[in-house]
């Protein structure tokens, strides 16, 4: 299944939806992401944030949950289920297309490693998994969820470890293609 879903991607990945996806990309970061994290600044009077930490403590996240107050959490939430819904969407599409179409000119078709292009895959389901637990937490604080309040931390870091490789696939495919593009050629 999982080699049948890869296959379908990197069917679907040309020139022009790379193309598309780093636009898309670039203005998401550069226009939506700090608009967002100034809202988010404003509205949770914090510092401190699940989605942009790589580990933390249930402790530290209820002391989040506290530092955010009601109207800060409420907030929080409402970001999850708005802004944090289009954003993982965002990245993986470009990371998607991205991987799989230098892996397609960098791999042969045949490599078992082509499945690489599935790696964007977990990362986002690591980020609805973390947006839906963190969410949980907010709704529910003061009160602890014993089960969530492990798992939240867990999709935090496991979704940066996923989101790291995925861009260092990118970038490692990105150096194979040059390479072969313009250096092994010229031999």
């Amino acid at each position: 299944m999982l080699n049948r879903i890869s296959q379908r991607i990197h069917q679907y990945s040309n020139g022009w939806l790379v193309i598309i996806s780093l636009i898309i990309f670039l203005l998401f970061i550069i226009f939506v992401l700090p608009a967002e994290s100034k809202k988010a600044q404003s509205n949770t009077n914090a510092t401190a944030s699940p989605d942009t930490s790589f580990f933390y403590s249930t402790k530290e996240l209820y002391q989040m949950a506290e530092d955010y107050g009601a109207d800060g959490r409420k907030a929080y939430i409402r970001a999850r289920f708005s802004f944090d819904l289009i954003w993982p969407i965002v990245y993986t599409f470009f990371l998607l297309i991205g991987i799989s179409w230098l892996s397609q000119r960098t791999l042969s078709s045949a490599s078992p490693f082509q499945i690489i292009n599935l790696t964007p895959l977990f990362a986002i389901v690591l980020d609805f998994l973390e947006n839906i637990s963190t969410s949980i937490i907010m709704a529910r604080y003061p009160q602890h969820t014993l089960l969530i309040d492990f798992l939240a931390p867990v999709f935090s870091a496991l979704k940066w470890v996923f989101v790291t490789i995925s861009f260092l696939l990118l970038l490692g495919l990105c150096v194979l293609y040059l390479r072969k593009k313009f250096f092994i050629g010229q031999r």
